[in-house]
């Protein structure tokens, strides 16, 4: 990629996600994959250490968030609601709506692979723009960022499954509807040996009712069925409503 069309990648990127760096450099430093360092595997020219930075700066400005507009809940709800909230496919899915992919600096294998609308590349570089704006911009800066894209994820806590076994919950709904239990996907694994991060899909016969994502195959499964609670909920009051 030439750098005139890099730069001018970069300043629609900023257009959508209202925006201005300061220092280009650090969201030009956000948007490198780590296959873009080539063959030295420790090179720190790539966004692995901005996203362990976003990440920890977009898990505590929801965390306050929550625990500023809720109250009323006590910590159990509230750690379930920022797990939905903050989770792989959600920073994914932020990272498609802003087309970040079209924006990745990677390797031409990576991207021949399907790199650019990879999820976990997604999630990686949405978190590592967080940390970006994070030294660009300081903390209120970096609030007023992240609530542009929570603010209506914020809005739905009360819906939010208060589970503790949402894997059981789930199975006991299914069969006493159709006398069929769900079963689990591994979709991706992706990350080095040390920290992989998984994604799992549970289905109902042919019919995917949630995906989830997490740091095994057992943490994305939890994930998964939380999500299709939430669906299903979301459903049976859809169909309520439309049936007044």
């Amino acid at each position: 990629m030439q750098k005139p069309d890099f730069e001018a990648l970069i300043l629609r990127l900023e257009s959508r996600i209202q925006y201005t760096f300061r220092d280009k450099k650090q969201i030009q430093l956000a948007l490198t994959h780590r296959s873009f360092s080539g063959l030295d595997a420790r090179s720190l020219d790539n966004n692995q250490r901005l996203e362990f930075l976003g990440d920890a700066v977009l898990q505590l400005i929801i965390t306050l968030e929550l625990y500023q507009r809720y109250s009323e809940h006590d910590e159990g709800p509230l750690t379930k609601a920022r797990a939905q909230l903050v989770n792989r496919r959600t920073l994914a899915n932020l990272g498609k709506i802003i087309d970040l992919g079209s924006c990745l600096l990677m390797s031409r294998g990576e991207e021949l692979s399907g790199g650019r609308e990879r999820s976990s590349a997604l999630a990686d570089a949405f978190e590592a723009m967080v940390g970006a704006v994070f030294i660009d911009a300081g903390y209120e800066g970096t609030k007023e960022f992240i609530l542009r894209f929570f603010n209506d994820h914020l809005g739905e806590l009360q819906i939010l499954p208060n589970l503790e076994n949402p894997k059981g919950e789930l199975q006991e709904y299914l069969q006493i509807q159709s006398n069929q239990p769900p079963h689990y996907e591994l979709l991706n694994v992706s990350g080095p040996d040390h920290d992989r991060s998984f994604e799992c899909a549970v289905l109902h016969g042919d019919k995917e009712l949630g995906r989830g994502c997490g740091k095994s195959k057992k943490e994305a499964e939890f994930h998964a069925a939380a999500e299709a609670l939430v669906n299903i909920r979301e459903n049976i009051n859809s169909d309520d409503a439309s049936e007044k």
